[in-house]
């Protein structure tokens, strides 16, 4: 029984069962399986059980091996033998996924709110920089080394999109999880006269099953919401390594607010990013329950099996994991504390506008590989030398003044003006698309 039994974890799903087994009760009574006052005494049997657990005065018993068999019993308890008839048509099969699918519904909107509420404060931050000629800039990132000045709209805007892709995940993932499979049974459907459809229709969903089989020993929804979660989980751990980096005194571009950061049991000159580390550190967990369901499924046979079992527990701790998480790295960005002056003089490194000397040159008419030569090797000059790249563009009769005055304090950023670019322009005219896109992904949810 130990061994065996899911009462301990699965508790949650309380609410969602109720529910469920309201709406197969009016299915029943549908049918002209049960009277009508039959099916008053099990819907007031279901609400006394869900008011003895939210007063916390529902009490267990040794054989309730699950939340399924315990409210069956204590329906049984309060209202006798109609009680005995609330499993007639189904089996805990049907009965666990249906509870399973109707929880997911409700949490996955929950997620969507949370990640909803980060794009925000992303979005507020990008506003506080600025997107004009004057906005804040920093240097933007490959390799880990200094490529190219950016906005630091543009960049805080970088992570609304990735998180967007999320919402668009998650949307995708409710309409699967959003099938009912009351009325499939054990693996075979009934012989009872019910209709999947009105029970379907009564608890919510927005489809029905049309096979039994796999009604019951389908969990892709399971595995596809550990995936989005996972993704969500991926997308804060870069978002937190940034942090870190963007902390440390040697980068120094971001002071984070006490309220999200901690101090040393050892050092008193400490604040360390632990909720950016944790950010980062449970996207390994989250993936460890995706990897997890996935073996648990690979090798399953039709149709249900007690292996099936093993699809709660990593989906709560994912769920819990991200909706903590969201909730946290929207205090910390929040509350953050920007140093754009050291920003700037990271970004201000002449090589940053290398780039915009090539393309000066293929503005003229260069190849661009003959272009990128050309500045390679007044780059490796500079640095050689010890002259600013700055004097020898000017003193070089292929690039000269004009050219030297790409290298100027902000002026590569002030160059990107390609759609979707990094510079002033561009990126106003993302934070409208990205206005747009919110506004429409919104009415999904």
């Amino acid at each position: 029984m130990a061994y065996t039994e899911s009462l301990s974890y699965d508790q949650r799903l309380i609410y969602s069962d109720v529910a469920c087994s309201k709406a197969h009760v009016r299915g029943l009574a549908d049918a002209g399986l049960i009277t009508e006052s039959e099916l008053a005494l099990m819907l007031g049997g279901l609400d006394t059980v869900e008011m003895e657990y939210r007063a916390g005065e529902l009490d267990f018993v040794e054989s309730d091996e699950d939340i399924h068999t315990a409210i069956e019993r204590r329906v049984t308890e309060l209202v006798g033998d109609p009680g005995a008839k609330i499993h007639t048509g189904r089996s805990r099969n049907d009965q666990v996924a249906a509870a399973l699918r109707h929880y997911l519904l409700a949490q996955i909107d929950q997620i969507a709110a949370r990640i909803l509420e980060l794009i925000d404060v992303l979005v507020d931050r990008a506003d506080e920089a600025g997107m004009d000629t004057d906005a804040a800039y920093l240097p933007g990132y490959t390799h880990l080394q200094q490529a190219q000045p950016v906005l630091l709209s543009h960049h805080l805007l970088a992570h609304c999109w990735a998180l967007m892709r999320d919402l668009d995940r998650l949307a995708d993932c409710r309409a699967r999880v959003d099938v009912s499979p009351m009325g499939a049974g054990a693996l075979a459907g009934s012989s009872l006269p019910l209709d999947p459809a009105f029970t379907a229709r009564q608890a919510g969903f927005a489809d029905q099953f049309h096979n039994s089989l796999d009604a019951t020993s389908d969990r892709d929804f399971v595995a596809e919401t550990l995936f989005v979660l996972a993704m969500v989980g991926i997308h804060l751990s870069r978002m937190g390594e940034e942090v870190v980096l963007w902390s440390t005194e040697e980068f120094g571009f971001a002071d984070l607010d006490d309220r999200y950061s901690t101090g040393s049991s050892m050092l008193p000159q400490k604040k360390n990013p632990d909720i950016a580390e944790l950010a980062r550190g449970k996207s390994g967990r989250l993936i460890g329950n995706l990897t997890g369901l996935l073996a648990t499924m690979k090798s399953l046979p039709l149709a249900y099996n007690r292996d099936l079992q093993q699809d709660k527990e990593p989906v709560f701790d994912a769920l819990d994991t991200i909706r903590l998480g969201l909730g946290a790295m929207s205090g910390m960005y929040a509350t953050m504390t920007f140093n754009t002056q050291r920003m700037a003089q990271s970004a201000d490194s002449e090589y940053g506008g290398a780039t915009d000397l090539a393309e000066f040159l293929v503005r003229k008419g260069t190849p661009f590989r003959t272009a990128h030569a050309i500045i390679g090797e007044l780059v490796r000059s500079s640095i050689a030398g010890g002259e600013p790249l700055s004097v020898l563009v000017a003193a070089d009769p292929r690039l000269g003044t004009d050219a030297a005055a790409l290298l100027a304090s902000g002026e590569a950023v002030r160059q990107r003006t390609s759609p979707g670019a990094a510079g002033p322009a561009a990126v106003s005219q993302q934070r409208g698309i990205l206005a747009e896109r919110l506004a429409a992904i919104r009415l999904r949810w």
